[in-house]
C-alpha cells in the first residue's frame, strides 16, 4: 500500500468490497444526483486538504460545500481533531 496523507475509502452497493485511493495534498469528491450520467446535478462537495508544517506536524482540513467543518493536527502518532462551529 502506498503512503498518502489522505485516504478515501468508498463503500457502495456496486462493489463486493470497499475501494480506496490516496491523495497527497488536496482531494475533492463531488456528489451528483439524478437519473444517470446525462441527467446528474451537483448535490454537494467534500474537500480534504493536507499540509506538512515546518515543525513536523501535519494539518488537515475537511470542507463541505466550501465551508470548513473539521480540522485535525497530527503530531507524531497523536492527533487532535476539532469540529468547527
Amino acid at each position: 500500500m502506498k503512503q498518502y496523507p489522505i485516504w478515501n475509502r468508498i463503500t457502495a452497493c456496486i462493489y463486493k468490497s470497499g475501494k480506496s485511493y490516496g491523495v497527497k495534498r488536496d482531494g475533492l469528491t463531488e456528489i451528483l444526483i439524478g437519473t444517470g450520467a446525462r441527467n446528474s446535478h451537483l448535490f454537494g462537495k467534500f474537500r480534504t486538504t493536507h499540509r506538512e508544517n515546518e515543525d513536523g506536524t501535519r494539518t488537515y482540513h475537511l470542507y463541505l460545500d466550501d465551508k470548513l467543518i473539521k480540522t485535525a493536527i497530527l503530531k507524531g502518532k497523536e492527533i487532535d481533531i476539532k469540529e468547527v462551529a
